[in-house]
């Protein structure tokens, strides 16, 4: 079981959006021998899309909506990886992915730096200790200077950073990458179907003159000198528990994905360095990826990966232990056992069937609505795994029905696209209307597009000025006094789809004042609490 536990790789790939995670994903998965051709994300001749972009939505906008997943072998490691959203209206189901990954690599554009949505994505990677590598994309394009971005890095980023690849120039003078992990030269040829030459070069020799050219070869040992001096030693960082299993320290990467170039090298290095499964922690104690029971939680929920089949597919991490296919598993939230005849595990929408998993591997499990996010399987403990929040939204709609005769599809729809986690839906208690609320504009598009076009159902959107959702409770003994607030606000009051009570403040002021007025009452801003 050890081994099988050690050659996983568990990773999530985040950033901006177009600074070319979808790109990158698609190179990795031809070094993984996955797919023959990668897809062009934008281009219109070729009509092959990328792989990890198939919901219809996807592939005319040229961006990615949900999280894919996509696993693959490459030499004696088994890969998974987690292709996020970069548009920060679905911030929420890459923060999400996040709880379900060992490790992640960030993609940063070399002329754009470092952007706002990187940061936020940061920050919940240092919240969780998850250990990152930095890959610089689109070298071949006019940037930045290298040291200036990874002072940006350090600066915005708020870690150490250290390069183990440097690259000899830029732009239309983009000359290649040496490989400081492994000390060679690799020489850049601007082709997108061939990965480019290798070449052993002692870095004081002629050799590298006659390679680069004498004025970059001056450079690259000049700047070599100066990333020994300043920067921390490489076996400090990718040593045995170095800084970057801490995640205290980020490994940096130079390359162009579009030109397969650098992808390679930072694949290399990633299988070797990057962590096996770890423990996760559950509310009761640690669960141990080597425990011989099996635990797992479902990260995220997708309707109609199959348009052909109306079904759902619950995503299971695997924590601890084996999944077995028809084995009884303990479904904690009802207390109710489950075996699954079709586990299956995904190329983005192609699936297969499987007999087993082990810890670090992602699982679908078919799911008639017995799933919500967050819960949590196991052969029989009663575990509850935390950190899936959904979070407080901050744009409202009323949604209405705008063909009666399809009333029963538009509930069914609202409610899978609800389970998925795309938005929330609160019911206003004063009226009865029903008011989804989102973290961003484009999920109202997403979710209209997505109930007419997969569930044959129509919506409009109707107006709602709001300013916050935010959950309420009451500390103990003070239940008169949470009834009190219930009447006076009353028009202000809804209910989540778990029955729980929502206060709907319509300005920023009103909100204050009710936090001073009722000083016993606790206004959550995340579900979780």
């Amino acid at each position: 079981m050890n081994q099988e536990i050690e050659r996983r790789r568990t990773f999530a790939i985040i950033s901006h959006p177009d600074a070319g995670k979808t790109t990158l994903t698609e190179k990795l998965l031809l070094f993984g021998g996955q797919i023959q051709v990668a897809g062009a994300v934008k281009s219109n001749k070729i009509k092959k899309t990328a792989t990890s972009d198939w919901m219809e939505i996807e592939k005319q906008r040229g961006i990615s909506v949900t999280t894919s997943v996509m696993e693959f072998d490459y030499k004696d490691y088994k890969v998974n990886i987690l292709d996020t959203p970069g548009h920060q209206d679905f911030a929420e189901d890459t923060f999400r992915t996040l709880t379900a990954v060992d490790s992640a690599i960030i993609v940063v554009d070399s002329a754009k730096g470092v952007e706002a949505q990187t940061r936020k994505l940061m920050n919940v990677c240092r919240m969780r200790k998850t250990p990152v590598i930095i890959f610089v994309n689109k070298m071949d394009r006019e940037g930045r200077d290298p040291f200036d971005l990874l002072d940006e890095l350090e600066e915005e980023l708020q870690i150490k950073v250290r390069p183990l690849s440097w690259p000899i120039n830029q732009g239309q003078r983009f000359k290649g990458v040496y490989n400081i992990y492994e000390q060679n030269l690799n020489l850049f040829q601007s082709d997108k179907q061939k990965v480019t030459e290798k070449v052993e070069v002692d870095i004081d020799s002629t050799e590298l003159d006659e390679a680069v050219g004498e004025d970059d070869a001056v450079k690259l040992r000049e700047d070599l000198e100066m990333i020994e001096g300043v920067y921390p030693g490489l076996e400090e960082v990718v040593g045995d528990g170095g800084l970057y299993l801490q995640g205290d320290t980020a490994p940096v990467f130079f390359g162009s994905a579009l030109n397969n170039f650098g992808v390679q090298e930072l694949l290399d290095c990633f299988v070797q360095i990057a962590p096996c499964p770890r423990p996760v922690m559950a509310e009761e104690r640690e669960v141990d990826p080597e425990e011989k029971k099996f635990t797992g939680f479902i990260f995220k929920i997708t309707a109609n990966i199959d348009p052909n089949h109306r079904s759902c597919i619950a995503f299971c991490k695997v924590c601890s232990g084996k999944f077995v296919r028809n084995a009884p598993y303990l479904h904690v939230r009802n207390g109710k056992t489950v075996r699954f005849s079709s586990p299956t595990q995904f190329m983005a929408q192609r699936k297969e069937t499987i007999d087993e998993a082990w810890p670090g591997d992602i699982v679908g499990l078919p799911d008639n609505g017995i799933f919500k996010i967050g819960d949590t399987l196991t052969e029989g403990e009663q575990l509850h795994f935390r950190g899936l929040p959904s979070f407080s939204p901050e744009m409202f709609k009323y949604i209405e029905n705008a063909d009666p005769m399809k009333t029963k599809q538009l509930e069914k729809g609202i409610n899978q696209l609800m389970d998925e986690g795309v938005a929330q839906l609160f019911i206003n208690q004063f009226n009865g209307r029903k008011i989804i609320g989102t973290v961003g504009q484009l999920q109202f598009e997403v979710i209209q597009y997505r109930l007419e076009n997969e569930y044959n159902a129509k919506c409009r959107w109707e107006p709602v000025s709001l300013y916050k959702a935010c959950w309420i409770e009451c500390e103990p003994g003070y239940e008169a006094e949470l009834e009190n607030f219930k009447k006076r606000k009353y028009q202000y009051m809804a209910k989540d789809r778990d029955g729980r009570d929502v206060f709907l403040a319509d300005s920023g002021y009103v909100l204050t004042m009710a936090q001073q007025d009722f000083e016993h009452i606790k206004f959550h801003f995340t579900s979780e609490f």
